[in-house]
């Protein structure tokens, strides 16, 4: 990473900001994925028990849960087939209100033009999270560069209801778990599961298009 033009001396410890902890995170969604120790940033709170989110990339859709029951859900985009979400068991890592987006030459502040929309949420894998949108026609499709989109209202509710240190299950196939949460699957017309992928793919007009910088 470069350093910002107002780091301190080198016989200084660096003083991270919020700002330059999302440019850490923004790094973002490369095509390599690397684990990386949850960030310290963000303190857990103990206003509810332990919550799991449940991501199913076919169904679009993303379930809060306490234990067995389910406390809300939501519609969201997954990753596009040339740029798909990560799989498997993670962790919130970071809780980030009002983000700043960044990619080489190009910074937006918080506002209607923001890819990330007004929350973040970070994951324990490097530079993949949970965010809002400036393109709510996408959510409900395979759109992003590997990042859950939400609409924007309700990544500020998703991001008011977990902690950091919740568990998250990013699913790429349809399982009993998801058939229960989120019902059984619809195919229109006996579209193949790839049909509907392929036709759902969004060009991510307002996101960064170099291989090195992913999904917002």
């Amino acid at each position: 990473m470069n350093r910002p033009a107002n780091s301190a001396p080198l016989n200084r410890k660096p003083q991270f900001t919020s700002a330059v902890l999302v440019f850490a995170a923004f790094t973002l969604c490369a095509n390599t994925i690397v684990a990386q120790t949850p960030t310290t940033n963000a303190t857990k709170s103990t206003a509810h028990p332990a919550r799991r989110i449940v991501v199913s990339f076919p169904d679009h859709k993303l379930a809060l849960l306490e234990g067995d029951r389910v406390i809300k859900t939501y519609d969201v985009a997954v990753g596009a087939s040339i740029t798909p979400s990560p799989s498997g068991e993670f962790q919130i890592a970071q809780r980030l209100a009002n983000p700043n987006y960044y990619r080489p030459g190009v910074v937006i502040g918080p506002g209607a033009n923001n890819p990330l929309g007004p929350r973040w949420i970070g994951l324990n894998v490097k530079g993949f999270g949970i965010h809002g949108t400036n393109r709510p026609d996408s959510v409900g499709k395979n759109a992003s560069h590997g990042c859950i989109r939400l609409r924007n209202h309700d990544i500020e509710d998703l991001f008011a209801r977990v902690q950091v240190g919740d568990r998250v299950s990013l699913i790429a196939e349809r399982t009993d778990e998801t058939a229960r949460l989120f019902g059984p699957a619809i195919l229109p017309n006996a579209e193949t599961h790839e049909t509907l992928q392929a036709s759902n793919v969004v060009p991510a007009a307002h996101e960064p298009q170099s291989e090195q910088q992913g999904d917002r």
